[in-house]
């Protein structure tokens, strides 16, 4: 198979109108279909229906520690929710972790804004300061970049490589520059990429010298259990246990939810931090909220039981997701590999797969997918301020359709990926 850069401009003219005419055709069905936001499907949801009824009025609501979950208090979460959420994230002591409502985005956003506000670790409130600068490897998970972004925080882009973050480029800026605060990082099937950092990366996080007392690495571990393969899946050092091996305890935040594990709007997520990090985020806690639903907390640890028990739920999400990501990844394979159109990763689990086209693409192929209907993540969403240097990476979720809806998709993103790609090589606008 010839690619596209091997083609004269007759063929690729020729090229160009079969394709023009295939993606007339598909407009021609009026197509509705949204694969923005990794979601999980209604398929999956069903899966964790149960957690609804794992909780009666005529259950016992308390805790094991005799605390009646129906009332105030207990403002880091009952001993055995913490122990559950500790087990999924690898930490080793559940003192160690903080549970909160039903997302790990909150948690993020509340960290930074306490920053912000009142300071970490007794610096000054970087509200206080005349620059304020944070590490965002690329690509990355929008939300991240919306809240530095929303505090005015400078964002600096970090390479992502096959290992993780660009270490090399971390160490040096985080060593000379005290205005770095922080670094956004999602370390097991990165969104959107796939990439599980490697143990040498982790232990290298765990060695930073920052020149700031205050930084922090923004440990979110989304996507912790999330395996596609149960015989294939990537092994994640734990952050917390080799900060402390290297005497950097405080370096780190981890966050965690059963977002996408029971109920996607009803879950619960952590906190997992050094004592000092856990006391100075406790304190700010007491004035913000009397405590967390505990009943929520309690129906989970009933409902799952332990972590073999969110394992074997993991499985069944695994059986929804896995045929999906194969047949679009097949379908890349089959259409587009070759024809210098572009890239992408298989991921081994999470929820995108990053499809980096040809450069200056990316906007016009998301853009003639949303004319067709379907709609995509904007381009320029995985980095910092909406904007791609090099126009060309696209986060594809396939989470959310079904099976049927996602061949109809996936067709239609390969004729948009063909188009954009030989309209731009004839010099003509994409």
């Amino acid at each position: 198979m010839k690619s596209y850069q091997e083609m004269s401009k007759e063929e690729l003219l020729a090229c160009k109108a079969e394709l023009e005419a295939a993606y007339k055709e598909i407009q021609d069905r009026d197509l509705s279909l949204n694969m923005a936001r990794g979601k999980p499907s209604s398929a999956q949801l069903d899966t964790g229906v149960g957690l609804l009824d794992a909780l009666t009025s005529k259950d016992n609501l308390f805790s094991e520690e005799g605390t009646d979950c129906r009332n105030y208090g207990v403002l880091d979460g009952i001993v055995e929710a913490k122990r559950l959420m500790a087990a999924i994230m690898d930490v080793k002591d559940p003192e160690n972790v903080i549970i909160y409502g039903n997302g790990s985005l909150s948690i993020m956003y509340d960290t930074v804004s306490r920053s912000y506000t009142h300071g970490v670790a007794g610096c000054t409130p970087w509200c206080k300061l005349d620059q304020v600068k944070w590490l965002c490897p690329v690509p990355g998970y929008d939300r991240h970049f919306a809240i530095t972004e929303h505090f005015g925080i400078e964002m600096i882009n970090i390479p992502m490589l096959p290992t993780g973050p660009d270490m090399d480029m971390v160490e040096d800026l985080v060593s000379k520059d005290p205005s770095i605060k922080g670094i956004w990082c999602v370390p097991k099937y990165s969104n959107p990429q796939g990439i599980t950092y490697s143990d040498e990366t982790v232990k290298r996080f765990a060695r930073l010298k920052p020149a700031a007392k205050d930084f922090r690495i923004y440990w979110d571990n989304a996507y912790v259990i999330h395996d596609l393969y149960e015989d294939d899946k990537d092994s994640l050092l734990d952050i917390i246990g080799e900060c402390e091996k290297a005497g950097n305890p405080d370096l780190v935040f981890e966050f965690a939810s059963l977002s996408k594990v029971s109920l996607a709007g009803a879950g619960i997520a952590a906190l997992a931090c050094s004592k000092a990090n856990r006391e100075e985020t406790l304190r700010t806690m007491t004035i913000q909220t009397i405590g967390y639903d505990k009943l929520n907390m309690l129906r989970h640890v009933r409902y799952f039981k332990n972590l073999d028990g969110v394992k074997a739920r993991m499985r069944e999400h695994a059986s929804s997701m896995r045929p999906k990501f194969e047949a679009l990844l097949h379908l890349f394979d089959t259409e587009l590999s070759g024809r210098g159109a572009g890239s992408w990763i298989a991921p081994k689990g999470g929820y995108f797969i990053t499809y980096e086209a040809p450069e200056g693409c990316a906007k016009a192929i998301v853009q003639l997918c949303k004319e067709a209907g379907i709609v995509l993540t904007k381009a320029g969403a995985p980095f910092p301020y909406g904007k791609d240097p090099r126009d060309s990476v696209i986060r594809v979720a396939p989470s959310f359709p079904s099976a049927e809806e996602l061949a109809v998709a996936g067709e239609v993103f390969v004729v948009c990926v063909k188009l954009a790609t030989v309209k731009k090589l004839l010099g003509e606008a994409v």
